[in-house]
């Protein structure tokens, strides 16, 4: 059956949003740095929240928000995946979950494996639990990226606590197969260490390629993982707190409950209704259409880098609307974003935040109407040919 894909939203529209994305710059700047997407949001969603406004629904976070019972379902029916509810508890955001987590599995001054480049706020996250970050670059191939198995057993031959993983990856949006992922948990079970797996971008992986949650790749994973995810990437929710945290297991539950109570108050009322109406199979036709979007658009981004940046080098990622691009060969430097910025009046995300392995790189967000990203990047070819 076909899927219409889902419209942006017209850029007029846009500009009267108040987030990061749209007042950061002036409105001379084409914004595709931060991770916010240009559509309406889900109805079930839109009704939700509209309802609570009417009511003055604006309170405390309740003791049972459904979020349990709502993450549950749609693992079920999007993955297959069959989660103990008892082992699912919730929180601010993703970043708070994996702190929280952290802080309950090394001890200070401890080495946590992270494998850049990845998501900036990994290194911070690591600092904020007390750890000292123990870096494992992915290793790039022709055919895409993948966790370097052998660099990470010897980190943790090496002493390394815990592994902070990102599944999908961003900003590479790698989808780690499950038997990478079954291998790494052996790894981490051989050393008694601990796996938490950032899962955010989960609900956003394309059919070529099926996400697998790290939990569910072995019996293993179970054993020494916990994951940390959230409606909030695929349905535009930053800015509404709630993420989930699930343990792998019994002993990992017993840990989630230790933490201390105001980790779960941390839970906005909105971001807990908001993911809900997410996770339920009312958003599951809006989420169809979004992907169809995405999935045109990350080829449609292939397409314009050849005519317009034909020396870059880009893989369309396997999951999420973050796309990694190696613009060094036209000689902007370590850090690119800031020529494009200044010259093309197009925001990208900085490379070399991502750690030393992005220098020369960009990301750019093509969650976006098609004729935005077409020119943007057309900006960037300008610049390029002048």
């Amino acid at each position: 059956m076909s899927v219409t894909p889902l419209r942006a939203l017209p850029i007029d529209e846009l500009r009267q949003r108040t987030s990061t994305k749209w007042r950061k710059y002036g409105e001379d700047v084409l914004p595709f740095f931060v991770a916010e997407t240009d559509y309406a949001l889900a109805p079930a969603i839109t009704e939700v929240l509209t309802r609570a406004v009417q009511l003055g629904d604006t309170g405390y976070t309740p003791p049972e928000p459904g979020v349990r019972e709502a993450f549950v379902g749609f693992a079920a029916r999007r993955w297959g995946w069959s989660v103990d509810p008892s082992h699912v508890f919730w929180t601010g955001d993703v970043m708070m979950g994996v702190v929280e987590i952290l802080r309950r599995v090394i001890e200070p001054g401890d080495r946590v494996v992270v494998m850049p480049p990845v998501y900036p706020p990994f290194y911070d996250t690591v600092e904020e639990a007390g750890g000292v970050v123990e870096r494992v670059p992915l290793v790039a191939g022709v055919d895409g990226w993948e966790i370097d198995l052998l660099g990470v057993e010897a980190a943790l031959a090496g002493g390394a606590r815990a592994v902070l993983l990102c599944n999908p990856h961003n900003p590479t949006g790698t989808v780690h197969t499950r038997e990478t992922l079954a291998a790494l948990a052996d790894i981490a079970e051989g050393f008694a260490a601990t796996v938490v797996s950032d899962e955010i971008h989960g609900p956003l992986t394309y059919a070529q390629k099926p996400f697998t949650p790290f939990l569910s790749a072995s019996d293993s994973a179970g054993r020494v993982g916990y994951a940390v995810t959230s409606a909030s990437k695929t349905f535009n929710l930053a800015g509404l707190k709630c993420a989930v945290m699930v343990a792998g297991g019994d002993p990992q539950a017993k840990e989630l409950r230790a933490l201390p109570w105001e980790v779960e108050w941390r839970t906005g009322l909105f971001g807990a209704l908001s993911n809900v109406a997410a996770y339920s199979a009312d958003s599951d036709e809006w989420l169809a259409s979004l992907l169809a979007a995405l999935d045109a658009n990350r080829m449609l981004l292939a397409d314009l880098l050849a005519e317009h940046l034909p020396d870059a080098r880009y893989l369309p990622p396997d999951a999420g609307f973050l796309a990694w691009v190696d613009l060094s060969a036209y000689g902007w430097g370590e850090n690119p974003a800031v020529k494009v910025l200044r010259d093309a009046k197009v925001a990208l995300h900085h490379g070399p935040l991502f750690g030393s392995e992005g220098k020369g790189y960009v990301r750019i967000n093509f969650g976006c109407d098609p004729d935005l990203l077409r020119e943007a990047v057309e900006r960037v070819g300008a610049l390029a040919r002048s």
